[in-house]
């Protein structure tokens, strides 16, 4: 099994590696490292993380950092939907 990140979750990403590099650089590529990693352990264990109330759709939590990822298993590869800060409102699979 393999991660793909969606364009969306490559944008998220990008949008938060450049919130971080405004106001906390030295910690981007901690975040991010942590980020790929949870994602990376999803081909181990894809089901690990929770089901949302949207069919077919899981989260994950990152880990110390307040971040969650959406990402849907399919037969072959895991893709990683969206990277959301959990500190915002649920993601409703809108927007």
């Amino acid at each position: 099994m393999r991660v793909r990140y969606t364009p969306r979750a490559e944008r998220d990403l990008a949008r938060i590696v450049s919130y971080l590099d405004e106001r906390a650089a030295d910690v981007t590529p901690q975040v991010v490292r942590r980020i790929r990693e949870r994602a990376t352990q999803l081909t181990d264990f894809p089901f690990m993380g929770p089901p949302t109330n949207r069919p077919g759709i899981r989260s994950l939590t990152v880990v110390p950092y307040p971040y969650k990822l959406y990402y849907r298993v399919g037969a072959n590869e895991i893709a990683i939907l969206h990277i959301r800060d959990a500190r915002r409102a649920p993601w409703k699979g809108a927007e």
